[in-house]
């Protein structure tokens, strides 16, 4: 006797969150809650992301519903062998504990157990994103998912690090031929053969080596077949004759970082990695580099979620750029160091006396009116950004859908740099699972013009340093 299709319930989050969620649970039944409507119909107006998803489902909901006349025998879902359900009659099931009947999760479950009553051959299964709404459902003996069907990674650790070690001995077992030379760039591509492992283009692979063999370094180009690779080394930038604009790596990632952020060839760059380990400040003065002195772009622009980590301060007055000044302290700060306007001394930095340190404040703060350029993501939609170098900080707080929003705006010459720490997300219902940053950075990593460094080493301060670790 084949098995009966579940049916799942989904919470009204769910659809906010992904409004092709629909479409998603293959042969299995959906079942939507009139209260669930009524939650989308009081969400679908505004600006918000949210309220864009909630037309969406609405949209979705309507192309189903055209031409049905029987809905009590559910709404085929095209691609799927599902059907859709809606609540087309009262469902009163009493709620084991006194708990408040008019609240909409609590409606929710009184209908969920009420179609456990009825459909008793049935796994009749809530899909939400909301913690507690899992918790109260399980504590009542229902069974309740989390939407999953999203989730780039299962485990976080496990997502692609950009960087892989190989055996002290590998040089020695795979000697390199070299198959390529390009005088003007100065590159030589090697060919490496026989290698029974998978990397992806701008993959860097290493060895801790021992005498001459210590601490090589090498790019994945390209792979040739399964086991053939072009393989290149990979700049120096802890060598100060390799400084960019006055800084230096000053480890491994960040070295790998540099090489990613100064290739000509590498239009897409992702940067994770904790508080201190030097993603903004690294961007920063690659963007320098690349803007001011070699002029490859035409400008930069930097932009980021303004989602609070405390209170909301409120309305802010003032243009574009200056309601996103407070949000922007991070980028200030850093290039109050490479200007050398603040303390640090950065190339265009004197050190000195006053005057020269209100000259160099003056350039730091010309630089970033001028050459540096700060967006907010609610006006990105509909533009097309040519020719400029675009920073996104903070991506983890970004849906998925909105960094295919942000990303689809650049145009030639454009080269785009994401940021974030996904252990740092404050965006509600986004995980280090679903995050737009865990999501780019598994699409892109087979693309030849993409690249991504996990920074793990924090070169902060020692305070900082000791914080991620005890904290």
């Amino acid at each position: 006797m084949a098995e009966a299709k579940r049916l799942f319930v989904l919470d009204t989050n769910v659809l906010m969150h992904d409004p092709s969620c629909l479409f998603r649970f293959e042969e299995h039944d959906l079942y939507l809650p009139m209260v669930v409507l009524e939650e989308l119909d009081a969400g679908k107006k505004g600006m918000s992301e949210v309220a864009r998803n909630v037309r969406q489902v609405s949209r979705y909901l309507d192309g189903l519903c055209e031409g049905v006349t029987d809905f009590a025998s559910g709404i085929p879902i095209p691609g799927t062998d599902g059907r859709l359900f809606f609540q087309m009659d009262a469902i009163e099931h009493p709620l084991p504990y006194d708990l408040a009947q008019g609240k909409a999760d609590n409606r929710i479950l009184s209908v969920v157990l009420g179609l456990e009553h009825r459909f008793p051959e049935r796994q009749v299964s809530l899909v939400t994103n909301d913690i507690n709404l899992r918790i109260k459902g399980r504590a009542f003996g229902l069974h309740v998912e989390d939407y999953t069907s999203d989730h780039t990674v299962e485990d976080p650790d496990l997502l692609y690090t950009g960087h892989n070690p190989v055996a002290n001995d590998f040089w020695e077992t795979h000697p390199l031929t070299i198959a390529d030379y390009e005088a003007e760039e100065g590159r030589t591509l090697y060919r490496l053969g026989e290698v029974e492992r998978d990397w992806w283009p701008n993959e860097f692979i290493y060895s801790e080596g021992h005498g001459e063999d210590e601490g090589l370094s090498y790019r994945v180009r390209r792979r040739l077949d399964p086991s053939t690779y072009f393989i290149e080394p990979i700049r120096d930038y802890t060598n100060p004759n390799n400084a960019v604009w006055g800084i230096n790596a000053l480890n491994q990632e960040q070295n790998y970082a540099l090489n990613l952020l100064m290739d000509p060839e590498v239009d897409f760059v992702t940067l994770l990695g904790l508080a201190g380990t030097g993603k903004t400040l690294l961007t920063l003065a690659a963007t320098l580099h690349q803007v001011i002195e070699e002029r490859r772009f035409a400008e930069a622009i930097v932009t980021r979620a303004t989602v609070p980590v405390g209170e909301d301060i409120g309305f802010l007055p003032g243009t574009e750029e200056e309601k996103m000044a407070p949000w922007m302290g991070a980028v200030e700060d850093n290039l109050e160091l490479l200007t050398g306007s603040g303390n640090g001394g950065g190339k265009g930095g004197k050190g000195g006396n006053g005057g020269e340190s209100t000259w160099a404040a003056q350039v730091s703060q010309d630089l970033l009116r001028h050459r540096i350029r700060i967006k907010s993501l609610n006006f990105m939609r509909g533009r097309t950004f040519l020719n400029r170098l675009i920073i996104v900080d903070e991506a983890q707080n970004l849906s998925p859908k909105q960094m295919k929003t942000l990303i689809t705006r650049a145009g030639p010459g454009t080269k785009m740099v994401c940021l974030g720490n996904i252990n740092q997300i404050d965006t509600p219902y986004l995980t280090e699972a679903n995050s737009g940053l865990t999501y780019v950075v598994d699409s892109f990593k087979e693309w030849e013009h993409a690249g991504h460094i996990t920074l793990i080493q924090g070169e902060r301060s020692r305070l900082a340093d000791f914080a991620n670790q005890a904290l």
